[in-house]
């Protein structure tokens, strides 16, 4: 069944994923903001003797894209992750954890860098770029082909996160199947990757594979001679990863764009913030509410802060 696996599943996958991406981008985006939510932790602007944090409480649409950059980039909050413990006391403890932050950050890149190396099976010409990172990735050359780093980085850091789901106790408990599912799929895509380019190396046709990527992409693909098993199998795999992305936690890829927690200004003292659920109402301050009802809440013995005007004899 080579077209099955190799063009069928292949373009269904991609269909659902793009398909259900823009979806799901799209009513993040038509939903309504009816409060002002941004989460910061640092002094916000105020008076001007006062240090402002730009960074944890931006008060302008710059300082809200350096902080989604470093977030993106560098993944900065998490930097900053700790735990606490509670110990004999009784008491509370608070710790640094930067480990979660290096596996996390090491699993993103391998994941992007392992993606962007992969273009060149699609591409003909390879763009320059592309070929750069093949070989940065593969420079110090071990083995025969080299080992690429992003690949143990991508294998390891998968590994280390699921780990830590099940020897953390608080982290396992609040733990789901959807939780363990997504790394234990990309887990089995680095090592069927790892497999077929460094073990099971006989019956890969590297032509025919690269001829079936530059087919799927020109909507013309072709299948010369016979792959190989491992190959059909970890297509499979990458296509289950596909349909599955849009509709699990993953999709954050996206959502951090449109996270309102994120992407608000900490500006809610300066300007008001509009709900749009609500109608399109003028704001009546308690001034105007008393000039409208002054007489009534004099005659109800209610305090008013301007008197009625005195009346003429």
């Amino acid at each position: 069944m080579p077209y099955f696996f190799g063009v069928f599943v292949p373009y269904v996958a991609i269909a659902i994923f793009l398909g259900g991406f823009v979806y799901r981008v799209v009513q993040w985006a038509k939903s309504p903001v009816p409060f002002s939510i941004q989460t910061t932790c640092g002094q916000g602007k105020s008076l001007e003797f006062i240090k402002h944090n730009r960074l944890e409480a931006p008060d302008t649409t710059a300082e809200v894209v350096a902080r989604m950059l470093l977030e993106i980039f560098t993944f900065r909050s998490l930097f900053r992750n700790t735990k606490s413990e509670i110990h004999d006391g009784p008491k509370i403890t608070y710790e640094s954890s930067k480990w979660l932050w290096l596996f996390g950050i090491v699993f993103h890149y391998s994941f992007l860098i392992v993606v962007i190396r992969h273009m060149r099976l699609f591409l003909n010409p390879v763009p320059e770029v592309v070929a750069f990172l093949d070989w940065a990735d593969s420079m110090f050359e071990i083995g025969v082909p080299s080992m690429y780093m992003t690949t143990a980085g991508l294998i390891g850091g998968a590994a280390l996160l699921f780990s830590r789901r099940l020897v953390n106790r608080h982290v396992r408990y609040i733990s789901l199947v959807n939780d363990y599912f997504p790394l234990v799929l990309i887990f089995a895509i680095g090592v069927t990757g790892a497999l077929m380019r460094h073990f099971l190396r006989d019956g890969i046709d590297i032509v025919a594979i690269k001829q079936l990527a530059v087919g799927l992409v020109t909507f013309s693909p072709v299948i010369n001679g016979e792959i190989g098993a491992i190959f059909y199998i970890h297509v499979f795999l990458v296509a289950t990863l596909l349909v599955y992305f849009p509709f699990s936690k993953l999709m954050h890829l996206g959502g951090v764009f449109l996270s309102p927690t994120r992407n608000m200004k900490n500006n809610s003292r300066a300007v008001r913030h509009i709900n749009p659920w609500n109608p399109d109402i003028k704001p009546h301050s308690y001034a105007g509410y008393e000039d409208e009802f002054r007489e009534f809440m004099v005659d109800a013995g209610i305090p008013v802060e301007k008197e009625l005007p005195a009346q003429k004899d």
